[in-house]
């Protein structure tokens, strides 16, 4: 199985009101959390990831894929491509509040490959990381590294994605917090 990444311009992020079928994905990694009052599953998966949070009946998924990929449209909250940068919130039931924040960085190969190295380097030991295979014109392929924090009333997960093909990191920033 090929574990290479699509195109940065093809990469869309989406907040579903609702869990996912796991099939619709091929999960690379995976973590369970659980926390105070709240679980949440985080994935990375070949095309980005999944973050998955539960809270006393309360679901959101959000995902990060190739915006072709075939989602469902039923209790989708937010879609957006994955162009320069932008910034999003819900506020569900009882108050629980979903923040979000992406940006796509096109840097230098110079820049790319530092950065590229010391996530390669660091990564493993500090969170969710993969590496996925060279895809044949770079010597190293794309990374994805979901770090996250946990406190009783929120989770914060910072995503990084490396695209080797284009010297582009997507970076985020999810923040669940209770009332």
């Amino acid at each position: 199985m090929l574990s290479v990444r699509p195109r940065v311009t093809e990469l869309a992020f989406v907040l579903y009101g609702r869990p996912l079928h796991p099939e619709l994905f091929e999960i690379r990694t995976t973590r369970h959390i659980v926390h105070g009052d709240y679980r949440a599953q985080l994935d990375i998966t070949n095309t980005g990831h999944i973050i998955t949070w539960n809270y006393d009946g309360l679901t959101w998924t959000e995902v990060a894929t190739a915006a072709h990929h075939p989602l469902p449209a039923k209790r989708r909250l937010m879609f957006h491509n994955m162009k320069g940068e932008h910034r999003d919130e819900v506020v569900g039931r009882g108050g629980v509040r979903y923040e979000w924040e992406a940006q796509l960085e096109h840097v230098s190969p110079d820049v790319f490959w530092v950065f590229q190295h010391e996530l390669n380097r660091e990564a493993p030991q500090q969170g969710l990381f993969y590496r996925f295979d060279p895809s044949g014109r770079m010597p190293l392929g794309a990374m994805s590294f979901l770090y996250f924090e946990t406190r009783a009333k929120s989770l914060l997960v910072q995503t990084f994605h490396t695209f080797p093909d284009d010297y582009a990191v997507v970076k985020s920033k999810t923040v669940i917090r209770l009332p």
